[in-house]
């Protein structure tokens, strides 16, 4: 089996480079530790040859480096970016050293894998997305090997088609838990097949994947995720860590598009400092929703900016919390009604949708994994979601935000 990575710096969700330099500006020198978290721990397990396959890969990772044919692209497509990150970026090498995994056995030759990355945040900050990518693969291709790729195109230009046909605009988000990088290929050849066939309709706005934008001529997708939010709230305090956390990216990024994720330590937490800042809330396009009940997202949006005189109408949601077709034309139906412009990210469902070749009517299903930003300077940082399976972090700093935002503890 040929090892996954490296293929290029490019093959990771562009919000991974937005977010670097928003800390390669401002945060250059804190000291950042990254965990993982196998959220099926109980059923899910892996294999030592898994385990061994990884760690090489891992030791490969210092080879990918921004080639100059790929800075001047990046440039030109993300003009958003200063050059001194792309200086930056351009001299950047992974350092598998940075990655602690270890193989802890369970029974036979299954067990778990724990993983940590260690050092500083702006270097540490690339690691989580091809980290996870490449697990994911290598586990495909060494413990669950009862599927194909029969159909996969098929089955993604469907799926682009239905959405399309539907009127929705979405880009596919798949990197981090998709089966194999060849699997994200396809479905993004297929969407745009798609887009050729359903050419009035819906818009494919194009993907999180920065070497498949690259490839086919689309745009990149990405801005902030809940690290960003995690990492200032551990450093800065978390009393006025939204505010803090939107004013330093509308300085990193004063000509980008504005898309706030409320729900790091809570909608109804973001929410509360969003509604305290009208200038604020109007200079930001909109908002993502990605836990807890989409449903009540957009309601509680509109009754939001209506307190502050501002017309949601003009306003976008972004949802991209483990959507498939029907929660997507759902969801679209229901934003239509209330006048909120939509967006969809859609992943896993894409990207690692996959039936046993043994058996056509079960799954094979995708990992449910996450790396997430565990501390910052030593200081531990947490994550309070609004689907309480989610929540992650030392729990007595989670009880004292809770506390904090006066939400149930």
């Amino acid at each position: 089996m040929a090892l996954p990575f490296p293929k290029s710096i490019l093959d990771t969700d562009l919000y991974k480079f937005t977010m670097q330099n928003a800390v390669f500006q401002n945060f250059p020198d804190v000291h950042a530790i990254y965990r993982f978290t196998n959220r099926n721990n109980g059923t899910t397990f892996f294999s030592r040859e898994c385990f061994e396959r990884f760690q090489t890969a891992v030791s490969q990772f210092s080879q990918a480096k921004l080639t100059s044919t790929e800075r001047a692209w990046l440039a030109q497509t993300c003009p958003f970016f200063p050059s001194q990150y792309l200086d930056y970026l351009e001299n950047y090498r992974f350092k598998p050293e940075q990655v602690h995994a270890e193989f802890v056995l369970v029974d036979g030759d299954k067990g778990h894998i724990e993983i940590t990355a260690e050092g500083l945040w702006v270097e540490t900050i690339l690691w989580e997305v091809p980290l996870m990518a490449c697990l994911s693969e290598i586990y495909f291709a060494t413990v669950d090997k009862d599927w194909s790729y029969d159909g996969q195109e098929e089955l993604a230009y469907q799926k682009g088609k239905a959405l399309l046909e539907a009127g929705c605009v979405f880009s596919e988000f798949g990197t981090r838990r998709r089966r194999s990088f060849q699997t994200q290929d396809y479905v993004v050849r297929a969407l745009l097949k798609a887009t050729q066939d359903v050419p009035d309709s819906g818009k494919l706005t194009g993907t999180s994947n920065v070497l498949l934008a690259q490839k086919y001529g689309i745009s990149p997708i990405g801005t902030v995720a809940h690290e960003w939010f995690m990492g200032i709230g551990a450093l800065r305090g978390y009393e006025h860590v939204h505010d803090l956390a939107l004013e330093i990216w509308e300085t990193a990024y004063p000509n980008a598009t504005l898309l706030a994720l409320t729900d790091t330590f809570s909608s109804a937490a973001f929410f509360q400092s969003f509604s305290k800042n009208p200038a604020r809330a109007k200079k930001w396009h909109g908002l993502r929703q990605d836990s807890g009940d989409p449903l009540e997202f957009a309601p509680r949006a509109k009754e939001v900016y209506q307190k502050m005189g501002i017309d949601h109408k003009e306003k976008m949601i972004i949802y991209s919390d483990a959507l498939n077709l029907d929660k997507a034309l759902k969801l679209k139906k229901q934003a239509d009604e209330i006048g909120f412009k939509t967006s969809f990210g859609i992943g896993t469902f894409l990207s690692n949708d996959f039936v046993k070749a043994s058996d056509p009517s079960s799954k094979s299903p995708a990992l449910n994994m996450v790396i997430k930003l565990a501390a910052v300077n030593g200081k531990f940082c947490v994550k309070i979601s609004d689907d309480l399976t989610k929540n992650t972090g030392d729990k007595e700093v989670v009880k004292e935000v809770k506390e904090l935002f006066r939400l149930p503890v």
